[in-house]
Parts: structure tokens; sequence; C-alpha cells
């Protein structure tokens, strides 16, 4: 075994894993290569022209071929259980429920390191590696997660809810690089099919991106239950009707077909009565939410029970100043005041310490009026 120790690298045959696994044999880790399928294609539907992702053949074969040139091990393994038990089973969940879900960050924190861990354990091997581009490090006994050195690569907040134990043998290759040396690199080292592969922005179980036909796909008789829901707007008088409550999302605009005149947004959803709320941009504005099943990573709690921090309400966001407010073992308040739009349920808020994350946790509650919390 290398000195540096063995490591087993999540390969999704794209470039950003393929050039962190190539990266770490290159600096010296004996490196193990595998490709976790998540999802069987004819389980989850969709046109097969669209089919894409690390759950392809092809691209399992690039990372296979990938390891073959490079002279290390590589393996795939079947998750599909494992996954589908959790994350689909969630996402369906999180829609019939109102919420607008992050499956993303859920297969992060509920199956993708635990699983890797497990192989990992069997392999022998001492770490675990994945072509994320965010960095950690040991800082006063705990792991913290920072941000990536590109901005726009960033993925840390994806991250907030990996496990101390977990982040403890784990590396992060590219957090130091931005995304166009990463393809250059790709380009040195000889992988050249992989070098100008797109990225994939599909949630990898939808990979047709239309999360409408796979709730109809997934749910029973979906349509006929939902179907005939009314909108109604701020003072609840209705205006329209709608194709039923999944199908829609806080702050949406299009595909309401409402002729009002104005511009309108999705303000709430209620999926007890199938009504949606619309309004106006300036009524998608709250200032507090609540978060439950927090992941608190950097302190453990939060120091001194509240503290200023940025917040991020969704992945592509720049984040906001606020305030952290810890109200429990197992929940957190985040204010900004200068308020934010559209903060959804189901979405995670994660808060930063300047480019450290502090933690985050699932937003269960939001504020429409300053001193009204509404749970959805």
């Amino acid at each position: 075994m290398s000195s540096k120790g063995r490591v087993l690298v999540a390969m999704s045959g794209g470039v950003d894993s393929s050039v962190a696994a190539v990266m770490l044999k290159e600096q010296g880790y004996d490196v193990i290569g595998i490709t976790m399928k998540t999802w069987d294609y004819s389980r989850v539907g969709g046109k097969s022209d669209k089919e894409t992702g690390c759950c392809t053949l092809e691209s399992m074969n690039d990372a296979r071929q990938i390891a073959v040139n490079h002279g290390f091990k590589h393996f795939i393994v079947d998750i599909r259980d494992e996954f589908g038990d959790w994350v689909i089973d969630r996402f369906v969940d999180d829609y019939m429920n109102g919420r607008t879900p992050n499956p993303c960050v859920l297969c992060n924190t509920h199956i993708k390191w635990a699983a890797l861990l497990r192989r990992a354990d069997n392999l022998g091997c001492d770490y675990i590696a994945t072509g994320h581009y965010a960095n950690v490090r040991e800082e006063n006994g705990r792991y913290v997660i920072s941000k990536g050195l590109d901005p726009k690569k960033d993925q840390s907040y994806a991250l907030w809810g990996v496990e101390q134990k977990h982040l403890a043998r784990t590396i992060f290759p590219l957090g130091s690089y931005e995304k166009t040396e990463i393809r250059d690199l790709a380009e040195e080292f000889g992988l050249t099919k992989v070098a100008d592969k797109p990225d994939s922005y599909e949630i990898c179980f939808v990979p047709d991106d239309d999360y409408r036909r796979f709730l109809k796909d997934r749910v029973d008789g979906l349509e006929e239950r939902v179907k005939g829901g009314k909108f109604v707007d701020q003072d609840g008088n209705i205006v329209g009707e709608h194709e039923g409550y999944p199908f829609y999302t806080i702050g949406q605009r299009r595909g309401l077909d409402l002729a009002l005149g104005k511009r309108v947004y999705v303000t709430d959803i209620n999926p007890d009565t199938n009504v949606i709320t619309i309004g106006e941009k300036e009524d998608l504005v709250a200032t507090t939410c609540k978060a439950k099943n927090i992941n608190l990573s950097k302190y453990g709690k939060v120091p001194g029970g509240e503290m200023e921090i940025t917040g991020k309400i969704r992945y592509n966001d720049d984040g906001v100043v606020g305030q952290l407010k810890q109200l429990g073992d197992d929940e957190i308040e985040v204010t900004f005041p200068t308020g934010r739009e559209a903060i959804t349920p189901g979405q995670a808020v994660v808060c930063y310490e300047g480019d450290d994350v502090i933690g985050g946790g699932w937003i269960h509650k939001v504020n429409v009026d300053t001193n009204v919390l509404q749970e959805a």
C-alpha cells in the first residue's frame, strides 16, 4: 500500500471525478475507483434519449476504462435499493406534502457517504474521495467544510449534512481548483473522452428533468386525486383552477395559466385543501425560517446560542447576512433582516461563517408575516 494510504474514489464517469481519481493516483495514493448505480432507467421512466448522468452504461464504461488506463482497480456496486428506499421515497413524499425537495443533499447526507465508507472498509481503504468542489480541514477537533475556490462551481451547500465521522475520512481533491483548470488537467492526464463532457444538472433519477411525469409514474392515480384544485389570491378569492398541488413549487411563475394582467407567483401550497395561493413578487418575501434535522459541523453547537452568519436558502444562492439562533438540539431559526424571496419548505438553509459551513437544516417553517410562522 502507498505511504499516503488507500483511497476509494467515487467515479461517475464525468470529468470531475475522473480527474480526482487520477490526481490522487499521481499524488501517490493507492487508488480504487467505484461507481455506484443508484437508479434503473427502466424503473424511473422518461424518454430514452434523455438518459444521462452517472448510471448510464456509457458513464460506467468511461470510469472503468480510465481506471484500466491508469493502473488502478475499479468496481461497480448496485445501491438501487438503498437509494430508492430513502431518496426517491422522500422525494415523492416531500412533493405530496407540499414541499420542494433537494434529493442531491439527501443523497449526500443519508446514502452516498455511508455507502462509500462501508465499501471503503471492505476494501481496506483509509479514505474516500469525491469530485466535489469543496474543501475540508480539521480544526479544534472538528472537521470543517469550506467553499471551493471556484465560486461558480462551489458545492459546499450540498455537503452541509455530511457527518463528522464521515468527514474525518474524506478528501476533496478539486477544492483548490477552478473548473477550467480541471478540464485542462483532464487533457494533460489523457482523459480525452471525458475532458469536454458537459456537466449534468438533472436529478439523476429524473434524467428528462420532468418531475411531474416522475410523480405521475410513481403515485397511482395521482392526476385524478389532485386535479381541479383552486388558485386563490392573498385575500382568499378564487382566481382559477390548477392541475394539482404537487405539480407546483414556491416562487413558480411560469406555467400557472392565469390571465390576471400582472405577474403572479406561487406563495403558498396547502396539500390538505389542494389550494395554491398566488401573489405578487413582494408577497414572496419572508424574514424568518425554522429548520430541523440539523447538522452543525464547525462548532457542534451555535456559540452562545446565536451568531451572525451568511445564509443560503437554495443551491444557486450567493447568500445574505442573517442571524442564526439554535432553538434546541435539532432545530435552528435563521432571520434575514432584509428579507429573502421564496424561502421554500423542503429546501435546506445552510449557514456560513466566511467560507466555512457552520451547518444547516431542512426548512419546515417560513413566516409570511414577521410575527407569524406557517408550517408546511
